[in-house]
């Protein structure tokens, strides 16, 4: 068959099934795709080595930091095997999938995208990643990330050169899930498991132009990914389509012995609620949405800028859209404390950063300074100074700061009382007795599209307002998905984005399969990005 790698999930688990073609085959198909596409794969660089030198003389999009050919092949031959027993390998039987490399897998390089974490190899495999191999997926290799996922555009991992966007390698393809984003636009491979901490899945999936879903907290295990913001981090996956966004969250969903923050409630069959269709769903548009509200760091002043019109006009067709199927638009929601957002984000994840980046000390495992030192406290500075980026820095310094005894109350405090107020809010609108009753609110994913390599790099304050319109959703808990909504004059991908309220990702899903359907033979939905066509 040809372009075995174009196909999604769903139709390669069927083709595998029906044993109309190998897993081997699909395998070996994606892997030769990947050596077309991807170019380098990220890795430290030598002291002066130029990432952009390494880029021309090897160009592509740059998704992976390891490829895990033989591992692949070897998963792929055993699916072979079971299927010729005539036994069952499961719902995603030969499919192939990544990992952001924030994810733990036994015996591979699990590196965070830092170089304190550059000869780790995981002894053990994480929950999310283990369920989509116990389903009979293939894992290819692990993804390229912001370091430790600290940032939104992918520029920030110590391995290069950092992954870029298939529509416009010019362009960032977000973060920090930015490699696994890069990977499912490219074709390299129909399905990723990302995190999101305050849009890590959401916005990169904007950017590249496909679907990403950000679970409620606790409906997908946390163990064995690498931590960033505990109270907020939520694995998820991005695919091309909703079907396969929900076939692998039902993989992945369920309550884990190894993580006690992961639910213990039933996971739905999400593949069979897709055909309830969005018929009577009321679906709120909130003004606050459509702006965002930042503060000029030498001023103090407080400005308001709107979402391009591009990304506006492109939320308004889905609204239309989905109306002319039978749902109910509700305009004018107040989500008043949407613009707080990014600011207590700000606090509590750097508190929970510092907190979870003290493990890394260069005794137990990972990066340890090869200079001679004096005394521990030496080898603690020096591993720590050298195996760090710039990033982890900032937030362990910025963690400390706002959580001393004489700051607490001033900022910590302060911020997780915004975060309550932003989880009424939601509260409110999905109330089915409040003056909304809305089962989903609609809104920009992005204020803007996917932006120039290096253009907002170096800003980590303007950087971070690139998430304001997703973080709300860490900070709630409830799920939110990011889909696709066709393109600006650039050719740049642009997105729409649904909240829900809590463990009701199925309704997410519904309305991004219904949306898909009534689009699919508009124009912009045959469109390849250039570094595949």
């Amino acid at each position: 068959m040809n372009e075995l790698w174009s196909y999604d999930a769903h139709t390669l688990a069927r083709l595998v099934r029906e044993r109309q073609v190998s897993a081997r085959e699909v395998t070996e198909a994606l892997l030769a795709h990947i050596a077309r596409v991807d170019g380098a794969a990220g890795r430290l660089l030598e002291p002066g080595q130029d990432p952009e030198a390494v880029h021309r003389a090897a160009p592509g999009v740059h998704a992976f930091i390891t490829v895990t050919a033989e591992r692949a092949l070897a998963q792929a031959e055993a699916i072979d095997r079971a299927l010729a027993r005539g036994e069952d390998p499961g719902p995603l039987a030969g499919v192939p999938f990544t990992a952001k490399d924030i994810f733990t897998v036994e015996g591979t390089p699990s590196t965070a995208g830092s170089r304190i974490l550059a000869n780790f190899v995981a002894p053990y495999t994480a929950t999310a990643v283990a369920r989509l191999e116990a389903a009979g997926a293939i894992l290819l290799g692990k993804v390229n990330l912001d370091e430790f996922t600290f940032g939104s555009s992918n520029e920030s991992s110590a391995f290069q050169p950092t992954p870029r966007n298939p529509w416009d390698l010019s362009r960032v393809p977000g973060g920090s899930s930015g490699g696994s984003a890069a990977a499912v636009a490219a074709y390299e491979g129909p399905l990723s498991v990302g995190t999101d901490t305050a849009g890590s899945i959401r916005q990169p999936a904007a950017f590249c132009g496909v679907v990403g879903l950000k679970p409620t907290y606790g409906r997908v295990s946390r163990y064995g990914l690498i931590a960033f913001a505990s109270s907020m981090d939520t694995p998820g996956p991005l695919t091309r389509t909703a079907a396969d966004a929900a076939l692998a969250l039902q993989v992945m969903a369920g309550a884990d012995p190894h993580d006690a923050t992961a639910v213990t409630l039933p996971v739905p069959d999400y593949v069979a609620e897709l055909a309830k269709g969005v018929q009577g769903l009321r679906i709120g548009l909130s003004p606050d949405y459509f702006r965002i509200t930042r503060v000029d760091p030498a001023t103090g002043e407080v400005y308001t800028e709107e979402v391009q019109p591009a990304i506006r006009a492109a939320v308004e067709a889905v609204a239309q859209t989905l109306e002319a199927l039978g749902a109910v638009i509700v305009p004018d929601v107040p989500m008043p404390h949407t613009r707080d957002g990014i600011p207590a984000y700000f606090v509590i994840s750097r508190v929970e950063a510092a907190s979870n980046l003290h493990r890394y000390d260069g005794v137990k495992y990972g990066y340890r300074t090869p200079e001679p030192v004096d005394d521990l406290r030496a080898m603690y500075r020096k591993t720590r100074g050298q195996g760090f980026g710039l990033q982890p820095k900032l937030r362990i310094l910025m963690g400390m700061y706002v959580s001393a005894a004489q700051y607490s109350a001033r900022y910590y405090e302060r911020a997780l009382r915004v975060r309550t107020l932003i989880r009424r809010d939601f509260e409110t609108i999905f109330d089915p007795q409040g003056p909304y009753r809305l089962d989903a609110l609609l809104t920009p994913t992005t204020p803007t599209p996917a932006f120039p390599l290096g253009a907002v790099y170096g800003d980590s304050v303007l950087m971070q307002y690139a998430d304001q319109l997703t973080v709300t959703a860490n900070h709630a808990g409830v799920p939110a998905i990011s889909i696709p909504a066709g393109f600006d004059e650039q050719g740049l991908p642009l997105a729409a984005q649904f909240f829900a309220a809590d463990f009701r990702e199925d309704i997410l899903l519904r309305l991004a399969h219904a949306f898909e359907q009534a689009t699919a033979d508009a124009a912009w939905r045959r469109a390849r990005p250039p570094a595949v066509a």
